[in-house]
């Protein structure tokens, strides 16, 4: 007796499969959209378990000022609830930075000091962009001289960066706050937030990558003698580096604290976030974030 043939299980490539959500286009709004919204997951799970009930209330009110700004950048984008809960890891692409787990509460200080010092510096350039685009165009010279244009930020990124920069303001001061207290406190204080400084500091240089349409201006000095604007529209990574290490310095040696000599660039850094690489607890974290909206698909609430 002859046994019946039994038929070839059908395969799929993995790299066939497609994801819920197709990858959108790399945008400033959506790089600095999946900062603010990994970084309000993570300050989230501190709820119910800050050291203490003033903390409690300063982290969440945080967390919900960084849900706000990604709830905008990401609707710059795309459906925000679809890019939040649908997409792989590897189609987001925040700085490796904020999706560091929380560990103790200096390394959360630690962490917040960097980015909230980044992303004051930053929107504090976009704001400024922002009051440029509502002065009179200055007359075309008459020369036939031609300049290179200057890359314009988006309208509403420059809007959305002029009405958050006083949260972000807040947010550095907070951070710099503890930063000074647990810094120049007890021995295990100090003890405990200089390992987090120089835990998180290989982290930080990735957050100074040129982001694409944020690009520096060329030609600044040329385009400043044709109409004095060069420099609104476009961001000089290099000096918002320089003024952050700058600021970053200055809080730590008031807080007593050594600033790290680990390297912040290189091949002995961190930093591909932006490209879709993540770290290990990324994605645990991102599963935990997703879990509801992908067990109960199309539900409304």
């Amino acid at each position: 007796m002859t046994e019946p043939p039994v038929a070839e299980p059908s395969v799929t490539e993995p790299s066939a499969a497609e994801s819920p959500v197709a990858a959108a286009p790399q945008t400033p709004a959506l790089a600095l959209g999946d900062d603010a919204l990994v970084l309000s997951h993570r300050l989230g799970e501190w709820a119910g378990h800050a050291p203490v009930l003033e903390e409690e209330v300063a982290l969440a009110n945080i967390a919900l000022d960084l849900l706000g700004q990604a709830r905008v950048l990401l609707s710059l984008v795309g459906n925000e609830d679809e890019l939040a809960y649908l997409r792989e890891e590897r189609a987001f692409c925040n700085c490796q930075l904020v999706e560091q787990p929380n560990g103790d509460f200096a390394h959360t200080i630690a962490r917040q000091l960097y980015f909230s010092t980044y992303q004051r510096l930053l929107y504090e350039r976009l704001a400024s962009a922002a009051v440029a685009d509502e002065r009179p165009t200055p007359l075309a010279p008459l020369t036939p001289l031609t300049a290179p244009a200057a890359p314009a930020a988006p309208a509403a990124l420059t809007a959305l960066a002029a009405k958050a920069v006083k949260e972000v303001d807040y947010h550095q001061d907070h951070a710099r706050q503890w930063t000074l207290r647990l810094g120049d406190g007890t021995d295990v204080s100090h003890a405990r937030m200089q390992a987090a400084c120089g835990n998180l500091w290989r982290f930080t240089g990735e957050m100074f990558q040129p982001l694409e349409g944020l690009k520096g201006l060329e030609g600044r000095e040329e385009l400043e003698e044709l109409d004095g604007t060069a420099g609104d529209a476009g961001i000089d990574w290099a000096a918002l580096e320089s003024d952050w290490l700058a600021s970053v310095t200055s809080v730590l040696r008031e807080a007593t604290l050594t600033v790290p000599e680990g390297p912040r660039n290189g091949a002995w850094s961190a930093g591909a976030g932006r490209q879709g690489l993540h770290t290990e607890p990324f994605g645990r974290m991102l599963a935990e974030m997703q879990h509801l909206h992908r067990s109960h698909p199309g539900a409304s609430w």
